[in-house]
């Protein structure tokens, strides 16, 4: 059966299929798809007469492109079609659906779907989800054209190939679609967390749990807390854990503590035990207090360290933590003595050790702290990073600058931490 060049299915859409006598055996309604290779496939036209669906088999078609649609069979040979759950129909099923739009990082809308012919085949090629697709679904492709040109400018085209394509669920019915996980993983996680937001909670939750486990991590940082809260009380416990595992225990601490408490303990029982353990100590503070806000992983080092040393050390030890900005220096206690810029490091000679070149003269607070006076200093001092200790000077984390940006200018929906 002869499928002559390309077309876009609302071409086709009420077109009359002609029987082998050129009678009308009715208009065109929808198309059935199926999976095929490389491409999915028509594997069947839905023709409307006198109110009536059939099906027609893409096998007994004669001619099929934009300006004829003809058949081998006549009207007595016609079945009956009853819309079913299980077919993928391109109108009721792909039409006006979202996917994500990797080069934009956004959810845009399917406005019409591209054919092609392929081994006597009709093979879906791509969709279109830009103005001229919207045009040409009301007709006025021809004038927007013609209005572009008086302007001297081009109606472009927004085409989506569906070799970038495929379907939230495993099976191709009555879906949503995206890129492929590698080109969602190579996207920003704020755009990412934005792609989310677009969709409904039950696709934003599949299209997240879709994620590899660090790009999840790294996306769920930058969610609401509602939402947040949503995916991961609805996720498999351990899944969840790997997520919260690979965040800063700040960031976990805070996904926590939006969490029913049975979904919270449970993922913590699921997590390694230090990291369990540092996630605890920082639900332990008040949201608003430097305690809150800190984060308890950071690089320090015993002032004996010799720059050297300290050099050959940071290069690993930076792999793990998130936020680095000053070395600090602590003694046998863990009670804070200096700290070092990464500046001076790199300067310093080399046999030089820690304790000759930190700077003594530390602002620090403690976890009660209100975030105003933590801001108030880190504002007044040009700090990127504030330390936190106890009643005895020993060393509990840092408040980075980003964190308290983040508490000064908050989102729509402020956080509030619970207790675990």
């Amino acid at each position: 059966m002869p499928f002559f060049g390309e077309l876009f299915v609302s071409e086709i859409l009420n077109k009359p299929v002609l029987d082998p006598k050129g009678e009308d055996l009715g208009k065109v309604k929808d198309l059935i798809i199926v999976k095929g290779e490389p491409l999915p496939k028509v594997s069947a036209l839905i023709i409307e007469k006198k109110k009536g669906l059939f099906n027609l088999p893409w096998n007994n078609l004669n001619i099929f492109n934009k300006r004829i649609i003809s058949t081998k069979i006549y009207s007595e040979n016609l079945l009956p079609y009853e819309l079913g759950e299980k077919d993928l129909l391109i109108v009721r099923d792909i039409f006006d659906k979202q996917i994500v739009d990797a080069n934009g990082a956004k959810v845009v809308r399917v406005n019409d779907v591209k054919l092609e012919g392929f081994n006597s085949e009709a093979v879906l090629i791509a969709v279109d989800v830009g103005m001229r697709g919207i045009m040409r679904r009301l007709g006025v492709e021809r004038g927007g054209e013609d209005m572009m040109r008086l302007f001297k400018k081009t109606l472009s085209y927004n085409l989506i190939s569906w070799n970038y394509i495929q379907p939230f669920e495993p099976k191709l019915t009555k879906i949503s679609l995206t890129v492929p996980r590698q080109m969602v993983a190579d996207l920003h996680p704020a755009d990412i967390a934005e792609i989310i937001s677009q969709v409904s909670h039950e696709k934003g939750a599949t299209f997240f749990k879709g994620l590899d486990v660090e790009t999840a991590a790294e996306a769920l940082s930058e969610l609401q807390p509602d939402v947040q809260a949503a995916i991961i009380t609805e996720m498999e416990t351990e899944k969840a854990a790997d997520i919260i595992e690979e965040m800063p225990p700040d960031e976990a601490a805070d996904v926590l503590s939006d969490l029913p408490a049975d979904k919270a303990k449970e993922i913590l029982e699921n997590i390694e035990k230090d990291e369990a353990e540092d996630i605890q100590e920082l639900l332990s503070h008040e949201e608003d207090t430097a305690g809150g806000l800190m984060t308890n992983e950071f690089i320090a080092y015993p002032p004996e360290t010799t720059v050297r040393k300290a050099i050959e050390d940071f290069k690993k030890d930076a792999e793990e933590v998130e936020t680095v900005y000053y070395i600090y220096v602590i003694d046998a206690d863990e009670k804070l003595l200096g700290v070092v810029s990464l500046r001076e490091l790199l300067l310093a000679p080399l046999d030089a050790k820690l304790s000759d070149i930190m700077e003594t003269k530390l602002k620090a607070v403690t976890p009660e702290t209100d975030e105003e006076g933590v801001a108030e200093i880190i504002s007044k001092y040009n700090l990127v990073a504030l330390p936190v200790v106890d009643a005895e000077g020993v060393f509990l984390g840092i408040v980075a600058i980003d964190d308290v940006i983040d508490r000064m200018l908050p989102p729509a929906a402020k956080r509030k931490r619970r207790k675990v």
